[in-house]
Formats: C-alpha cells, structure tokens, sequence
C-alpha cells in the first residue's frame, strides 16, 4: 500500500518506521532521507515548522532502525534490498606471542600513569589545616 491509501488517522499512529518502509517499498528504489521525510510530512500535513523540528528526530529513527541501511551522500533504504558482506583481513587474526603480550600490558601501564605525578609537597599536612574554620552561611552574613 502507499502512503495515499492510509486515513490521515492511520497514519499518524504508524511510527516512522512504519512509515519510511512504506515509501522505499513504494519507491523500490534508494532515496535521500530529506526526501523519504518530505513525502511523509506531507502525507501528515505539517507545516514547514513542524518538518524542520521532526526531521531529526526522523533521522536518528532511520539510522538506529534495523530495517534501514544508510547509504553514501545522504540516501536511505531498505536493508533487505541490500547484501551485507563482512570482509575478514588475516593481518587482524595475528597471533601476538606472549613475550608481545607482555610488552603491550606494560606499555598501557605506562600511559595509565603518564598524568599522574606523586609529589608529595603538594599534599596538604594536618598542621596546614589547623587555621582552617568552617563558618555558617548566616555567620558569614552577619
């Protein structure tokens, strides 16, 4: 079915999910999201205001939606219509000996530290803190 087919009402319920499938399925082909959201808006009747402050809302429903791929250039589809391939390069299945292990552990340990200085005349001593008073807001007022 197409966007024209459904009562205003009806649509309004349907998510953006719902409806962005609708008009790729109606499309059968790739289209820019902006695109995908103007036919949408219009279907919805909202103004120009109300498309600007959804179509990021629009955008962030596309993008972390399952049945959606993002393409290149600003264009959306359907995943179904595309084929994931998952390329595996050997160079990242290496086999680091123990003595590499080793090695990495103790270089990540020196840049946990490379912040931190122990110096210890930057500690403040108990005998620094016995001038120190704690005063009341309404002491302090008066």
């Amino acid at each position: 079915m197409k966007l024209k087919d459904y009562s205003r009402e009806e649509l309004e319920m349907m998510s953006y999910a719902e409806l962005a499938s609708i008009v790729l399925n109606d499309s059968k082909k790739k289209m820019k999201i902006a695109e995908i959201f103007q036919k949408i808006a219009k279907a919805l009747g909202l103004t120009d205001a109300e498309y600007e402050d959804r179509i990021s809302e629009f955008f962030e429903v596309v993008s972390t939606n399952k049945l959606f791929t993002i393409l290149p250039q600003g264009y959306c589809d359907l995943k179904t219509r595309h084929n994931t391939k998952v390329v595996m390069d050997d160079e990242d299945e290496e086999v680091n000996s123990e003595e590499e292990i080793e090695e990495e552990i103790e270089d990540e340990e020196d840049d946990e530290d490379i912040f931190y200085e122990d110096n210890e005349d930057d500690d403040i001593a108990d005998d620094d803190l016995q001038d120190f008073v704690v005063i009341d807001e309404d002491e302090a007022n008066s």
